[in-house]
């Protein structure tokens, strides 16, 4: 069997920037590559009111200097909760290529512009599917499912489907990343970004312990 190219011998430094955004966009190619499923996928940590944590996997849409991006419905239990606390976590885990990215900070609301912007590249049935699911709540039937499907198939059958009031997305902008790369006996690289707030460039790096 061939070795897989995107896996470095273990001698080769993979922590090439000093820029942690630079870095993920690196890492984040390696990705899209050698990851044969979903390289976008990322699990999102958020807290409930009584500080209980939740975690789900989302997709990442948008990732830049600003922050990372990804949408749901607000008035889901993610949106309350995003919403309530203006906080979250993120992880980017890449078994393929045995790598890991985890990011940490502060999220808040894109603008309506960008949400539109985004809403309109998603294909039709997905749109409709964002007016037709009350997300999160609770579910008495799938038919009862089917039939909010149809009722804004049947009413955006002719015409564009306008994003709905509740449907929005979320910028988390970090204030720690934490890039992790497997290695022999656990003996695991590790390397992490902070920075005291989000809107200042100034980051600080320190390697830790496996």
């Amino acid at each position: 069997m061939g070795s897989n190219p995107l896996l470095e011998d273990e001698a080769v430094e993979v922590f090439t920037s000093s820029d942690p955004f630079v870095l993920f966009e690196t890492w984040m190619a390696m990705a899209a590559e050698g990851e044969p499923n979903d390289p976008t996928a990322m699990a999102l940590a958020t807290v409930d009111p009584d500080g209980l944590p939740n975690v789900r996997m989302v997709l990442l849409k948008e990732a830049s200097s600003e922050g990372f991006v990804f949408y749901t419905n607000l008035e889901s239990q993610k949106g309350q909760e995003l919403l309530s606390s203006g906080k979250a976590a993120l992880c980017f885990h890449w078994k393929s290529i045995r790598r890991q990215i985890r990011v940490r900070g502060i999220v808040e609301e894109v603008s309506p512009e960008e949400a539109d912007t985004y809403f309109a590249t998603r294909p039709k049935d997905s749109q409709i599917g964002a007016w037709a699911s009350r997300q999160s709540r609770p579910l008495e039937s799938r038919f009862a499912l089917e039939k909010e499907v149809a009722k804004y198939g049947a009413k955006y059958a002719l015409s564009k489907v306008e994003r709905p009031p509740h449907w929005s997305g979320f910028r988390l902008k970090p204030t720690s990343m934490e890039f992790w790369r497997n290695r022999a006996f656990r003996l695991h690289d590790r390397l992490v970004f902070h920075r005291a707030s989000p809107d200042t460039g100034n980051w600080t790096e320190e390697r830790l312990f496996p």
